[in-house]
């Protein structure tokens, strides 16, 4: 897209003249805020009807959208930002006032931390009763707005009816533009409600420009690149939000550079490469290497609590830091910071830097991993591993899976196969519990033609149960894979090795495939030894599924401490 395409005026053809002249009677607010969706390319939306919002609801049946309706809102919202991280598009999600916006606040929170594009429209209490006077109205906030600036990229409030479409554009491009991210309008909802004769809302363009790194930056990291001795690449989640994961390859081989992906970044970069240190972040081994690099290019991520092994990474070389968030520039290590997009940095850097060649660099990379796989090995954790192995073997390489903040999730950071880019997805931005199946759910709407997997523990799962009528509803093709451990499992080793013993972590919980199954969802109570042929088996089977595992998982130990 060329840099002036702001300035391209949009035309109208005769028939579309005539049409704006003769707006068709009977529309409303609501039928803008659906025609503004359309105009901008949306396909999908998401939400939960209430009595402000009815407005935009009707109008959805005037509307060529699908809707998908979830049974919280913070589910929809969990379905919103995964239909945006798989998509790459704007996701948008309908809300009513008061409750129902807030009960979305922790899925924006993980969409605001996960960088996906979350459009939430939610309507307002009546244009009389803005301004924070106490009336009395349902739902009446003294300032809705106000609760969720902290939360999203950008806020909007719409006032008039022909304030609607620039408002829902105008959030459409903050939602798109690097680093993508959740944003917020309000529509009061008389507003929605009153007939309009605004014409018909023709295509719109939204398209965020492009975040290009400075030139004379790119010079200084292709010149450090290009002569250092021992370079090694960190690659984030903006790496597989920004499609570069080809350039990313083509620059490490030019380098002769080891690659280690964060657990945002999985799949950026290929699993079993001679270049690919995996994902062993959480590893000493790992956090040794990375700090023995004397040139350490970090792609798409600000080295959080989780990829700098908890703080305990110390860099000793040069840090080449490419970040969209200019927020997470040089945030936690002095860096040459270059506030750009992952893709467009690497096109530039692949270009000017020179080849080096390291042949002892497969060599380094062997032998961490090996260390790493010893050091597990040593603890005895071969249910775990098997585990691990066993989804692997069993969900299809271009599957999506979505993983909720359980063991067997915080095992898939480190040691799970991403084979292919933006397919594993986790709530790690956020950390919130009940992401995997509302989020699995949303995936599945936005491709039905492969399985998606959802992964979580007894505990998390019981933030979700209610989404097994939409799975049912949508016919949608997600096997969600609970893992019963009879309590909230992570915590109770957390509260055990720092207290001695565990409080409040111990729950009471249904028979999960009875209850699958009385929303009409098949389900499977299934062991170990025969996981991978229950879990393909649900995964080859049409609609929604269940495959209970009872287990109980240790953690590996941490290096951080």
């Amino acid at each position: 897209m060329s840099h002036d395409h702001h300035d391209e005026r949009p035309r109208l053809t005769p028939e579309q003249i005539a049409d704006a002249l003769n707006p068709p009677a009977g529309r409303n607010g609501g039928d803008l805020v659906v025609e503004t969706l359309q105009g901008l390319g949306a396909t999908t939306v998401f939400g939960l009807p209430g009595q402000h919002a009815l407005g935009m609801f009707d109008a959805l049946r005037r509307s060529s959208l699908t809707y998908i309706g979830l049974r919280v809102e913070n589910n929809a919202g969990f379905a919103a930002d995964a239909y945006g991280r798989i998509t790459g598009e704007v996701a948008p999600l309908l809300l009513s006032t008061g409750p129902g916006a807030l009960t979305s606040l922790a899925a924006l929170q993980e969409a605001a931390a996960a960088s996906a594009p979350v459009l939430a429209i939610s309507s307002q209490i009546p244009t009389a009763g803005l301004g924070g006077g106490r009336h009395g109205y349902l739902h009446e906030l003294r300032d809705q707005k106000a609760s969720f600036r902290d939360v999203v990229k950008s806020v909007h409030t719409v006032r008039t009816a022909s304030q609607i479409p620039s408002a829902i554009a105008a959030a459409w491009e903050s939602a798109l533009t690097a680093p993508h991210g959740p944003v917020w309008i309000e529509i009061p909802q008389d507003v929605l409600l009153a007939e309009t004769t605004v014409p018909v809302v023709s295509a719109m363009d939204a398209t965020p420009r492009e975040l290009y790194a400075r030139p004379e930056l790119t010079a200084v990291a292709a010149d450090l690149l290009s002569k250092a001795e021992r370079p090694a690449i960190i690659a984030g989640g903006g790496v597989v939000r920004s499609d570069a994961s080809g350039k990313l390859l083509a620059l490490a081989e030019k380098l002769d550079a080891p690659v280690v992906t964060t657990f945002g970044g999985k799949g950026a970069f290929p699993w079993e490469h001679p270049l690919s240190l995996q994902s062993w972040l959480e590893d000493r081994y790992t956090t040794d290497f990375l700090e023995s690099a004397d040139v350490l290019l970090v792609i798409g991520s600000g080295l959080g609590e989780l990829s700098s092994n908890y703080h305990t990474f110390a860099p000793r070389g040069r840090v080449i830091q490419i970040e969209a968030d200019a927020g997470k520039l040089e945030s936690n290590h002095p860096a040459l910071g270059i506030h750009a997009d992952a893709r467009e940095a690497l096109a530039d850097l692949l270009e000017a830097v020179d080849r080096r060649e390291d042949p002892s660099a497969p060599e380094r990379v062997r032998t961490v991993l090996e260390a790493v796989r010893e050091r597990i090995a040593a603890q005895e954790l071969t249910l775990e591993q098997r585990l691990i192995a066993s989804v692997r073997e069993a969900l299809p390489d271009a599957s999506p899976s979505f993983w909720d903040m359980t063991i067997l999730a915080y095992w898939a950071w480190s040691a799970f196969d991403a084979r292919h880019p933006n397919t594993m997805h986790s709530a790690q931005g956020a950390g919130g519990l009940g992401y995997g199946f509302p989020a699995a759910l949303g995936a599945a709407a936005a491709d039905r033609t492969r399985p998606v997997l959802a992964v979580s523990g007894d505990g998390g799962a019981m933030y979700s149960i209610a989404e097994l009528a939409t799975a049912r509803q949508y016919d949608l093709p997600v096997t969600w894979l609970i893992v019963d451990d009879g309590g909230y499992g992570i915590l109770r080793e957390y509260m055990t090795g720092a207290f001695g013993e565990a409080t409040a972590t111990e729950l009471t919980r249904p028979d999960f495939v009875a209850l699958a199954e009385s929303f009409g969802v098949p389900a499977i109570r299934t062991t170990p030894e025969s996981l991978t042929a229950d879990l393909a088996a649900s995964l080859a089977a049409p609609g929604p599924s269940v495959v209970v595992l009872p287990a109980l998982l240790r953690m590996f130990e941490p290096t951080h401490l």
